[in-house]
């Protein structure tokens, strides 16, 4: 059959349309997304405003017809951090609701984190042993850990690249005592949770999801997206050691040059970058491999999982 997953991120709307069957890998048949940026959109309250909710109900109603002209049978619908920690998420829930008649269901920081190291489980298989999966979105940073589908630890912390870019380096290019801080603040958010998952021992693979991941393996010299998703790519802590100062000195458009950036994520790399050494160091990981799969592939690989049992 032919499913959809509607993913309202802190970053962009995503529709990924996939032909999809129990038992068997889902294939992408299309994609659909518009930047929205929904974590910058917040106001001194916490509040998505009305222009922000305009735009986000306009780009529902988009997503909805590219999913009807696709023959889309089953459409499964989510929001992230940008809408989970809104202050006035269920008024933004409501209008989404009544304008569109999408019924998003917001996901909890552990769900996101236990939905893509599912992903990441079934792509590298039983085989890969012991995984360490992090992921850095717009809004919040996720990191899971097991041996089995279900992982043994899962955490959610508010270290998303677009977040704190908006909230850290206003600068272009930022401050350096702008950047210090946030590294500092970073790593002191990372260090609490290490202890979560050192009881259970060292990982035997330790994988990364997300845009911003991909997208500093490939200015550290992985392979293309054009190569396809089956070429491996991979990030040494070294070589992002070496880059993160360089990032620091630049302004969004010379990030916007460099191979494999793009213009709108280019402001936040660096943020992201951050996040990225910060994780890698505390957690004692040298070289980490990049999985193409990620949160919407654990959404569709639930709902197959929940229709292979009814």
């Amino acid at each position: 059959m032919r499913l959809g997953v509607l993913d309202v991120g802190s970053n962009t709307v995503h529709l990924l349309v996939v032909d999809a069957h129990p038992g068997a890998r889902p294939l992408p048949a299309h994609s659909h997304k518009a930047e929205l940026r929904l974590a910058q959109l917040l106001d001194e309250n916490g509040s998505i405003g009305p222009e922000g909710v305009d735009k986000l109900i306009s780009v529902v109603r988009e997503a909805l017809d590219a999913a009807e002209d696709k023959g889309v049978e089953d459409l499964l619908t989510f929001a992230t951090s940008a809408v989970r920690e809104a202050t006035n998420a269920d008024d933004v829930l409501d209008r989404v609701r009544t304008e569109t008649g999408v019924e998003l269901q917001v996901l909890t920081g552990a769900e996101e984190a236990r939905l893509t190291f599912l992903a990441a489980r079934r792509w590298f298989g039983w085989s890969a042993g012991k995984l360490l999966v992090i992921d850095i979105g717009g809004g919040s940073l996720e990191i899971a850990y097991g041996i089995d589908e279900e992982p043994d630890a899962a955490v959610s912390l508010p270290l998303g690249a677009g977040r704190l870019t908006a909230a850290w380096l206003p600068g272009d290019p930022p401050d350096p005592a702008d950047v210090k801080a946030l590294r500092r603040h970073v790593r002191a958010q990372i260090a609490r949770t290490v202890g979560e998952f050192s009881r259970f021992g060292s990982p035997d693979h330790v994988v990364a999801t997300s845009k911003t991941f991909r997208q500093l393996a490939r200015i550290a010299g992985a392979a293309r997206s054009a190569e396809g998703l089956y070429v491996q790519r991979e990030l040494k802590r070294r070589s992002l050691e070496d880059w993160v100062p360089q990032l620091a000195t630049m302004t969004a458009d010379q990030r916007a040059e460099l191979p494999g950036v793009s213009e709108g994520r280019a402001g936040q790399l660096l943020a992201g970058a951050l996040v990225a050494e910060g994780a890698m160091d505390l957690f004692g990981v040298e070289t980490l491999e990049i999985c193409p799969w990620a949160l919407r592939e654990g959404v569709i690989l639930r709902r197959l999982d929940q229709m292979a049992t009814t």
